[in-house]
């Protein structure tokens, strides 16, 4: 079991999500954004991977198991892993209110790959990339653990003045749909070095879709504009 003494992780970080652990399920608090874009994120799978009923899937990063549950409800193997205990707890928790079985681990991505590699379909990290140390080890790690021809999707942030602005500024500060903090512009992924660390870490890059949101409507909706949010599906090479 890995712990905050792993070389790939961000103590600060960890306790940021911890603190906020009890509201993951609240559709109305922090994680709102989260509830909004995961009907758009799991769909978005879907296309790429078809069902997912009788598929092994991983959800690397799975905080409080929203993406990780919604998954599972497909019938589908689901494990989540994170390194947050207090994250896992609430997703457990969840997990055994809604029915829906879940295989939660408190493990680093790394720590997984070492004991399980080969053997999921499906690999997913979102969001998460953006606030570890060192992005292309999560990446490499995600690329060990699926099975040749599976697929491994990741979401990020780009790095540039407008995602500044849309992604710090706009959403933590004047919208306040983030909690002040939350992003480092520093961490931000350009969707070309995401690309690179997946191809060397032996992944096809398939698809690449940008996440947009208008304030006015608050309606999200996947486009080609990659400029603030977008999500990028790989295959591992067979």
């Amino acid at each position: 079991m890995s712990t905050l003494n792993s070389v790939n992780v961000d103590p600060a970080e960890i306790e940021k999500f911890s603190a906020l652990a009890s509201k993951w399920w609240d559709p109305t608090s922090e994680f709102k954004p989260l509830h909004a874009i995961n009907p758009l994120r799991l769909s978005w799978i879907l296309e790429h991977t078809g069902p997912l009923a009788g598929k092994k899937v991983l959800d690397v990063g799975c905080g409080g198991g929203i993406l990780t549950e919604a998954m599972a409800t497909h019938n589908a193997d689901v494990t989540g892993i994170d390194l947050a205990e207090k994250s896992l707890k609430v997703a457990r928790l969840h997990s055994l209110e809604s029915g829906v079985p879940v295989n939660y681990q408190m493990i680093s991505a790394e720590a997984h790959a070492a004991e399980a590699a080969g053997q999921y379909d499906v690999v997913t990290c979102m969001e998460m990339l953006e606030h570890v140390p060192d992005p292309a080890s999560i990446i490499q790690a995600c690329s060990t653990l699926v099975r040749p021809g599976g697929w491994v999707f990741f979401s990020t942030l780009n790095r540039n003045p407008k995602s500044f602005l849309f992604a710090i500024v706009g959403a933590e500060y004047v919208l306040k749909l983030l909690p002040a903090g939350t992003h480092s512009y520093s961490s931000f992924i350009k969707p070309h070095e995401l690309a690179r660390s997946a191809r060397e870490a032996g992944l096809s890059n398939m698809d690449l879709r940008g996440l947009e949101y208008n304030p006015l409507s608050q309606h999200y909706w996947l486009s080609r504009n990659t400029s603030v949010n977008y999500l990028l599906a790989t295959r591992k090479e067979a």
